[in-house]
């Protein structure tokens, strides 16, 4: 599909290890402004843990990047979202508790209130320091969230 290989230091999932998790942060970069076909190829190789619901009220948000703003920022958010749905998670957007980084219009910044993004034009452009920002915000947002679901709910 002439995605570039992944770097060896990069450790591979496979779709059973998913429960051994209590949340998620899905990532992907966008084609056609959707998920890549490998990530939706990973999410249809879940069909076991689909089939038991063993996903079922875990918390799970998502990122992206995309080549440029037309380029799916949050229509590939929407593409996760049916998959987290058929698999029962609670899904995590951002929303706006970035505060005034969601706002920013002085740089080019990706991202949405469904979750962090970049833009990486032709795959050269890195994310920018607001970008990284954005993202490490996500993460520790969807983890708090996790923790309090952990805490409230035996199963999850």
């Amino acid at each position: 599909m002439r995605a570039p290989a992944k770097a060896d230091d990069v450790p591979e999932i496979r779709p059973e290890q998913l429960v051994e998790a209590d949340g998620f942060l899905f990532g992907s970069p966008s084609r056609f402004g959707m998920m890549a076909a490998q990530v939706k190829a990973f999410f249809d190789a879940t069909h076991e843990l689909w089939a038991t619901q063993a996903l079922a009220g875990r918390p799970a948000g998502v990122f992206w990047s995309t080549g440029f703003h037309g380029g799916g920022q949050e229509l590939t958010a929407l593409t996760f979202i049916t998959q987290l749905a058929h698999h029962g998670m609670i899904f995590v957007p951002l929303g706006y508790t970035f505060g005034s980084g969601m706002f920013e219009m002085n740089e080019v910044k990706g991202g949405s209130s469904y979750g962090a993004g970049t833009y990486a034009a032709d795959g050269s452009r890195q994310p920018t320091k607001l970008e990284l920002q954005q993202a490490f915000h996500q993460g520790k947002y969807v983890a708090e969230i996790t923790k309090k679901l952990k805490k409230s709910s035996p199963q999850v």
